[in-house]
């Protein structure tokens, strides 16, 4: 199954707040909870951690966005995007030490939130080693050591490595087919064997790659995927049997 980009909304106006889940539940994103307080949200985080944290800055209570995210960082390493309005230096220099990924003013727009999350998808991966070039970046496919994120409709989806079948080449594109569903890639299937991690995957013919573990049957000319016969080259196939025996 993939996954969702999951998101923490942190934000003491309840309108505003349900209007941002609104707008995350459209583009694709799932919202683990809107809480008003920091304190409600470290509770959050603690017992269903998010994949980004949304963090309005002038939060009520004991502690203000800033001091929740510095909280928030000595329990775990989330990216937070701050929610700010009309913020003065002092506060823009506090929150500038935490690191967060992203600004977004108030009153912002849909496009605004969209890009803000997708730019930290993308610092996601940089973060964990990932490769961002400029090409990977218009492409909108991220890939790190467990998963990769696919654009699917208006969002980035997170598709767990362990649940991809295979990947077929179609032109310029590549076709990624996972235990639940199909993501069209703009990416060739080269590009796409060079950026996939080589412990899981193998490219047995100039149309496909396939995630090892889901190999099913192995025959003279072709092995078998969840009932689809994929072909392999002979060159390949000696590949493929020895990474078998490995698994």
């Amino acid at each position: 199954m993939d996954e969702k980009i999951k998101l923490l909304i942190v934000e003491d106006e309840m309108v505003i707040a349900a209007n941002i889940s609104l707008q995350l539940t459209e583009m694709g994103y799932e919202v683990t909870g809107i809480v008003p307080r920091g304190e409600e949200a470290l509770v959050h985080v603690r017992d269903n951690p998010p994949d980004i944290i949304l963090l309005d800055i002038n939060l009520k209570g004991e502690l203000d966005g800033i001091e929740t995210a510095r909280e928030m960082q000595k329990l775990q390493d989330i990216p937070v995007i701050y929610l700010t309005a009309n913020v003065d230096d002092a506060h823009f220099n506090r929150a500038r030490d935490t690191h967060p990924f992203g600004f977004i003013a108030k009153p912002f727009k849909k496009l605004d939130l969209q890009r803000a999350i997708e730019l930290t998808v993308s610092q996601i991966n940089c973060r964990n080693g990932g490769n961002t070039s400029a090409d990977q970046q218009k492409d909108d496919t991220f890939i790190l050591s467990d998963c990769i994120f696919v654009r699917h409709l208006n969002s980035m989806v997170k598709v767990s490595i362990k649940d991809i079948l295979y990947i077929e080449a179609e032109r310029n594109y590549c076709r990624i087919f996972s235990s639940s569903k199909e993501y069209l890639v703009v990416m060739t299937l080269k590009e796409m064997d060079n950026k996939l991690p080589s412990k899981h995957f193998l490219r047995v013919h100039r149309s496909y790659i396939i995630n090892i573990s889901q190999v099913k049957e192995v025959a003279t000319s072709h092995l078998v995927i969840e009932r689809k016969a994929i072909p392999i080259s002979k060159s390949l196939k000696e590949e493929l049997l020895k990474r078998l025996q490995t698994i």
